[in-house]
């Protein structure tokens, strides 16, 4: 196995294989107190101590089978955390097991969590939890083996105030009065498919469900809970389509949630509850993150990368399987229309990290780097562009979906580095090594900038998108007449995402050109979050005033890292609102997720 840099835990020498996580969540102290046992595995013989990451966690007492332990803390590493070093009162042989118990407490300054008062909510009545522990933070919670190669089940029991419901990554198995506190509920969770911790999720607050199939429920605040239903109700229509691609759904549930604005990702996979922001509620393109969280449910949660320098396993076969779904469901021009704007997206990208950056290779060295300042997406869209270089390559998608059925079923249950993708591919394809041969592996994956190939795209959706924006590129001020509004009416929002994002790839369009676009086109009336977005950078990039307050309320209205990031970098840039968006970001830190503050923290340079 690859060593995982990003963690302290040896699991060559000892295997946490079940976790029994017991927890009492305290909205006053802003912290989860309780015990987490590991069933832990010796791998090798006379084994005398087991080493857990852990950050900002106190720990209080640890057993082994009931017998204390001497314990004691590592040196603190500035992301990394601090190593708990465990010595057992009596050898354990190869393979066999032991109970490890850990009575810790969480930090209220935890990266992995966020606490919100009632005044933060929709229903503003009631506290609001939620975790978010990929890449590295679930040893943030409590202490753990943090790392993807490390897969265990677990079994949870939450004790909440008794007005509001947990949800965990995990089956729901019900919920009793706490017997220590007449004010309190205790929630029972159990995952019965080994995953890795990263894909541990808990959740508390006024949450409300509504059925939208026969495997689905979606959880909200009472505010969104409709909207939400109505907007993913074709979450069991992709589930099916998904199943016949990849194989059997093995999770059982399929639910989704709609966290707070705050949410820094688009979705999280977390298994039987994919984790959603609720900007999906204002995109043209909800389906396209439901149907990416889905995929998940193979490419990541079942066949999972080994370490984070191989996070391209997890996302770019996700993409790839997303895509799919897509092709399905809309047609295969859509999917070449989607693969071109991924392409798009990576040269974006690539432009803002810059083409000889590390972090831009497939596969980066994370060596002392962490690894949520070198997520982008390189991983998924590099890694999308070589899956879809290779269906091209050696027979077309039914073809190439031959192979990642097979790749699922080898490797299922299982962590993996690129090197064992890469064997599996030339077995599979055993009658096309001459083929594969041809492949610039070398460039591909440890090259930084644009891959060594580009694949072909069918361009029948993607012309029109050129098309205006070349107009709007070569025109002269005297040629502005020519824009209406007519310009728009075949055109699809999934198009005027991807004709602004052509235009942010080339130089700034004049400050005249970006006025009258919106004379015409009136970009400002929509509140699509995807074309929003776009359209405020290339307002910014041309230097429109006018742009700065609708950027900083964006900006600070939501905290998806994909819209706030850029954003408020582009404040920055931007001589004349540079100094509104540090003010706006301290004025709005503390309210901030704790990844989101620290990440446009470093943008802004207000890093301490």
């Amino acid at each position: 196995a690859t060593e995982d840099c990003c963690s302290f835990a040896s699991p060559s020498c000892c295997l946490t294989r079940h976790l029994y996580l017991r927890c009492r969540v305290d909205f006053g102290a802003q912290a989860l107190r309780g015990t987490a046992a590991f069933t832990a595995r010796a791998e090798r013989e006379a084994l005398r101590c087991l080493v857990l990451d852990t950050k900002d966690v106190q720990v209080f007492k640890v057993t082994v089978n009931g017998q204390d332990a001497t314990f004691g803390f590592g040196e603190k590493h500035s992301f990394k955390g601090t190593p708990l070093e465990i010595t057992f009162p009596f050898e354990l042989r190869r393979g066999q097991e032991a109970i490890v118990e850990i009575s810790f407490e969480s930090s209220p300054k935890s990266s992995a969590l966020q606490w919100f008062s009632p005044e933060q909510t929709s229903g503003k009545k009631h506290p609001f939890l939620f975790s978010q522990c990929q890449a590295t933070h679930c040893r943030a919670i409590f202490p753990c083996q943090d790392t993807p190669a490390v897969k265990l089940t677990y079994y949870a029991e939450i004790s909440v105030p008794k007005e509001l419901v947990a949800l965990m990554s995990a089956n729901r198995d019900g919920d009793m009065p706490d017997p220590e506190d007449s004010s309190r509920k205790i929630y029972h969770f159990s995952q019965n498919v080994p995953i890795p911790c990263y894909l541990i999720a808990l959740v508390v607050g006024a949450l409300e469900s509504r059925k939208i199939g026969p495997r689905t429920l979606v959880w909200a605040e009472k505010e969104l809970v409709d909207k939400s239903a109505y907007e993913f109700a074709e979450t069991e229509a992709m589930l099916k389509t998904a199943e016949d691609l990849a194989g059997p759904y093995v999770w059982g549930q399929y639910d989704l949630l709609v966290l707070p604005p705050s949410f820094p990702y688009g979705g999280m996979e977390n298994p039987c509850l994919t984790f959603v922001t609720p900007t999906l509620l204002v995109s043209v393109t909800p389906i396209k993150v439901i149907a990416h969280e889905i995929s998940h449910s193979w490419t990541g949660n079942l066949v999972t990368n080994q370490t984070w320098e191989h996070f391209w396993l997890n996302e770019g076969h996700t993409v790839y399987l997303e895509r799919r779904i897509g092709g399905r469901l809309f047609g295969e021009q859509f999917r070449q229309f989607k693969a071109l704007g991924g392409w798009r997206e990576l040269q974006n990208t690539i432009n803002t990290l810059g083409d000889k950056n590390p972090v831009t290779n497939l596969i980066p060295n994370l060596n002392e780097v962490d690894p949520d300042d070198a997520y982008s997406s390189v991983p998924y869209e590099k890694g999308f562009a070589l899956l879809f270089y290779l269906e091209q390559l050696l027979g077309g998608p039914d073809v190439f979906m031959g192979f990642l059925k097979a790749y699922i079923q080898q490797f299922a249950y299982k962590s993996i580095a690129s090197e064992d993708w890469k064997k599996f591919l030339y077995s599979y394809f055993k009658d096309k090594v001459e083929v594969l041969d041809k492949v610039d592996w070398n460039a591909w994956f440890h090259a930084p900038g644009m891959p060594p190939v580009k694949p072909t795209y069918d361009m029948t959706l993607a012309n029109a998108c050129v098309a205006l924006s070349q107009r709007w590129i070569k025109a002269k001020e005297s040629d502005l007449g020519s824009f209406s509004s007519a310009d728009l009416k075949e055109m699809s929002s999934h198009q005027l995402i991807e004709f602004l994002t052509l235009l942010l790839l080339e130089a700034p369009l004049p400050l005249s050109h970006v006025q009258r676009m919106q004379e015409v086109y009136n970009f400002n009336a929509i509140n699509n979050s995807e074309i929003r977005f776009r359209w405020l950078r290339l307002c910014l990039k041309s230097k429109w005033e006018a742009a700065i307050p609708l950027a900083l309320k964006m900006a600070t209205d939501q905290g998806r890292m994909k819209f706030t990031r850029p954003l408020f970098r582009d404040l920055y840039n931007f001589d004349k609102s540079q100094d509104l968006a540090v003010k706006a970001f301290l004025e709005h830190r503390a309210s901030m997720h704790p990844v989101t503050s620290m990440l446009v923290g470093k943008d802004l340079k207000q890093d301490q």
